[in-house]
């Protein structure tokens, strides 16, 4: 059989495409492992933060021997949680048991989909970014719910639907916030929220046309991270630990896991919505616009731009670690109270007058 020349140009064109398929593929999967990588890192310096700031606030050293400073010391602690062993439940729910502390972690991953952490670098630009983040948000604690449940155990029941319930109090507050935010933005999408508040640097911020909806927001974010004073559904004096009593192992750092990445996005959207994201705080003229727009440019200002947004994430990250090893515990009518009798008609009222103030400069 012979083959002509045309045939063979026609099967080397063909393999040559099939290559390049897989080489697209592959690189679309690099920015979503290097914010994995990055939301890695930035959790382990949340831990060593936390336990830095928390030593200070209490007159003690804190981590020093894991590591220079003991920065290492949230791996170790990750290590040993790795080769610990997985103790199941003997008469629980196992599928359940399994599937809900991934159900936390995978809900919350998702939420990095729609953050802009610099000047074009987000996965995903989409008109409804921040409802789509509330509507991701709601789903851990169904996990919470299912990993209380299927524990079979009475304490860890409780902690899931404390779970549950104080997630519903604050999630209200939080949406009428976002909308208020977005009304004014004229945008649900979290970009164009960022952009909308760079026109005027420091004053253009959602800060100031918002200040009561700040405060809301804020509160309701560190109910939402079950944080203290809000961490009623794994309260130790009262439940042991909650909805990750039953668990061990690698399980049970996933729920150490949530606490943390809950707490970084919960950040980086004060961030935007409220400190104007990577924008500087007084208006300026760029530095980079007097030079051509090259690919070196591009990526120098999305580095600053990243830089600046984490470094607004960091000092909500700070007052929120502050609060926690400062304030006692609420109890659990007081927590609903304050979601449903003060958070939820004060959130209402910021929202009817942000339309009202809308419709009025039409």
């Amino acid at each position: 059989m012979i083959i002509d020349r045309v045939e063979i140009e026609t099967i080397n064109s063909f393999s040559k495409s099939e290559l390049l398929k897989e080489i697209y593929g592959l690189i679309w999967i690099l920015p979503i492992l290097a914010l994995l990588l990055g939301i890695t890192i930035e959790v382990l310096v949340i831990v060593w933060l936390e336990r830095e700031i928390s030593a200070s606030i209490q007159q003690r050293i804190g981590p020093e021997y894991a590591g220079p400073l003991g920065l290492l010391q949230a791996i170790a602690d990750g290590t040993k949680l790795l080769l610990k062993e997985d103790i199941l439940p003997s008469r629980g729910e196992i599928p359940l048991f399994s599937i809900g502390p991934s159900i936390a972690v995978i809900s919350i991953l998702l939420s990095f989909l729609v953050i802009p952490l610099g000047y074009r670098f987000v996965l995903a630009d989409l008109s409804i970014g921040v409802f789509l983040w509330i509507a991701i948000s709601s789903i851990a604690p169904i996990g919470l719910l299912m990993a209380g449940y299927s524990s079979n155990n009475k304490y860890s029941f409780s902690g899931g639907l404390r779970a549950a319930a104080q997630s519903i109090s604050y999630e209200i507050p939080l949406t009428f916030c976002v909308l208020a935010i977005s009304l004014l933005s004229n945008s649900s999408s979290t970009v164009d929220i960022v952009e909308a508040q760079s026109k005027y640097g420091f004053f253009g911020w959602n800060l100031w046309r918002q200040p009561i909806g700040f405060l809301v927001f804020l509160i309701s974010s560190l109910a939402e991270c079950e944080r203290l004073p809000f961490d009623l559904p794994e309260a130790e004096e009262e439940l042991v630990a909650g909805y990750q009593t039953e668990y061990s192992g690698i399980k049970y750092g996933l729920f150490y896991l949530v606490s943390y990445l809950n707490l970084l996005v919960s950040s980086l959207f004060v961030t935007v919505l409220y400190l104007g994201g990577w924008n500087f705080s007084i208006p300026y003229i760029s530095f980079f616009g007097f030079f051509q727009m090259n690919k070196i440019i591009v990526i120098l200002e999305m580095v600053i731009g990243i830089f600046i947004t984490l470094t607004k994430a960091y000092l909500f990250l700070f007052i929120s670690i502050t609060i926690r090893w400062t304030l006692p515990r609420m109890r659990m009518d007081q927590l609903l109270n304050l979601g449903w009798k003060f958070l939820l008609p004060i959130s209402l009222g910021n929202l009817l007058l942000t339309t009202s103030s809308q419709l009025v400069s039409l």
